[in-house]
């Protein structure tokens, strides 16, 4: 199965220890060798590099890491082994698209037999490449695409469609994905191939800060 990275802060952060980790699984001859990308939010739009080529020792993600500087608040990576769809850069995770004045992006992991059909894909959102994620990914477009029609819709009501996608999700298959808005990040974990062998729990591991900075605790108001 493919590796998922994301992460969330308050400010603008380097990533370039986290990145060259996940990178590192993706050597060439491995079976997570068959693309990676990442997307660094920049407001509500964002810096997409993906490349259908092994992570480790790409001249273009070292590009980004010996930047020098912070890569962004939101950034979501992705390193893929190819389970559906060849080996292309239209198959590359993560995928972008636009709705609602924003850069929505989406990485999965895991395999969805049976997704379009089930999700019925077949309005405003298509697919480019031919992999059961990107499918997914716009069928989630599908469902959010009236909440973003006229206004933001509140927190709630995205995290409601979010996890009613997930469900469906749930019905066909291992359904681990990251997804963003430029503004909020949902991760949803649900099983994945364990080091045994098994595919079970967790999908996918969470790290929060012990404790929030003082001056920058959530505003549960909002």
């Amino acid at each position: 199965m493919c590796e998922l990275f994301a992460m969330s802060s308050w400010t603008p952060t380097t990533l370039s220890l986290s990145l060259r980790r996940l990178a590192a699984r993706g050597a060439p001859g491995g079976k997570l060798a068959d693309g990676w990308g990442v997307a660094c939010y920049d407001g509500f739009d964002a810096r997409v590099l993906r490349e259908p080529e092994p992570a480790s020792g790409s001249a273009w993600l070292e590009h980004v890491l010996d930047a020098g500087r912070p890569l962004s608040r939101i950034v979501i990576a992705h390193i893929r082994h190819a389970t559906q769809g060849g080996i292309a850069l239209a198959n590359t995770q993560p995928f972008a698209r636009g709705l609602g004045g924003r850069i929505h992006i989406f990485a999965h992991n895991g395999t969805l037999p049976g997704v379009e059909r089930a999700l019925g894909v077949a309005g405003r959102f298509r697919p480019i490449g031919d992999t059961d994620s990107e499918v997914a990914f716009c069928g989630l477009l599908e469902r959010m695409a009236p909440l973003w029609a006229e206004r933001v819709p509140s927190v709630g009501e995205r995290l409601e469609a979010t996890k009613a996608f997930a469900a469906e999700l749930r019905k066909l298959g291992p359904a681990n994905f990251l997804y963003s808005d430029g503004e909020l990040v949902f991760g949803h974990g649900h099983r994945r191939t364990q080091a045994d062998g098994r595919i079970a729990p967790p999908g996918l591991t969470l790290l929060t800060p012990r404790a929030w900075p003082s001056s920058r605790k959530p505003d549960h108001r909002r």
